[in-house]
């Protein structure tokens, strides 16, 4: 499988429209969820550990996309599976009141993984500049001197692609997933859980209430992927409607990028592997 097809490019427009929303793998699921996603998570696990013991490099991910897209499922069937040790996750929701006091982009630093970390984002710092498109609410606070509503995207922008090498170069890697979901497949996963009762938690009204903004959503979607994604943090464009070829490829792109950071087991040398023999023969010797 070429992951390079799910990669939204860096160096020219491409239109959101030419990602398909499926792939006609969802006859696939069940072979998907029973024989391919356990192999790939172990491996996961195990490059995951290895990450964690060597403290060299962080990886921040992103998942970002409209309500039922599977996002929380991605969370629940591959992240969960990892050393909760090495592992954190964040959700962003509508900024607090204390949040709304600060630059938008401060509130990413308590998400930020340490080196050997995984961070998880559940929705994310692009919320800033998808939400406001659609609904409004930035303050005069938000908007810097010589900006308006319409160029403050550009800038931001180019602040988060600037924030995002920030941490490139400073050991923490960013990745980031879109699941790019049919309008018809979310009404039917919205209908399922409206009209299951063990689902009912997992409805908001405000999921139908924002499908009368799909048009504006897909736009946004677009210029803000073509915007930022770059060679150093990449979008990732799944198809969302097949669900479990979605989280395949997620797993599956996590894999190659651990794959090439290739971490290691820290070993002992010098005095302390000198040291680790003493100790092995004190114990075995009581």
């Amino acid at each position: 499988m070429n992951l390079e097809n799910y990669r939204m490019a860096h160096d020219k427009y491409v239109k959101l429209q030419d990602f398909p929303t499926s792939e006609g793998k969802t006859q696939e699921n069940d072979k998907i969820k029973e024989e391919v996603i356990p192999l790939l998570v172990e491996k996961l696990k195990d490059l995951h550990l290895r990450l964690n013991a060597e403290e060299k490099d962080g990886i921040l991910v992103v998942l970002q996309a409209l309500d039922a897209a599977g996002k929380d499922e991605t969370i629940s069937y591959i992240f969960s599976n990892l050393n909760a040790q090495g592992l954190k996750t964040t959700t962003f929701g509508k900024p607090t009141e204390v949040e709304q006091k600060h630059d938008y982009l401060w509130r990413m630093q308590p998400a930020i993984p340490s080196r050997g970390e995984i961070g998880i984002l559940n929705r994310s710092h692009y919320e800033d500049v998808i939400a406001p498109r659609i609904h409004g609410g930035l303050s005069a606070g938000d908007i810097p001197k010589g900006e308006d509503e319409n160029s403050i995207w550009s800038l931001r922008y180019r602040q988060i692609n600037d924030y995002e090498k920030y941490l490139y170069e400073n050991g923490i890697h960013v990745i980031k997933f879109f699941f790019n979901m049919s309008k018809e497949e979310q009404k039917n996963r919205l209908l399922e859980r409206m009209k299951t009762p063990d689902k009912n938690w997992e409805f908001s009204f405000s999921d139908v209430e924002e499908r009368q903004y799909w048009n504006q959503y897909q736009e946004v979607f677009e210029e803000m992927l073509n915007e930022t994604s770059t060679d150093y943090s990449p979008w990732y464009v799944l198809p969302a409607d097949d669900e479990w070829h979605s989280r395949r490829l997620v797993n599956e792109i996590m894999i190659q990028l651990l794959e090439k950071l290739d971490p290691k087991f820290p070993e002992f040398t010098g005095e302390d592997k000198d040291k680790l023999k003493e100790y092995i023969d004190k114990l075995e010797n009581e």
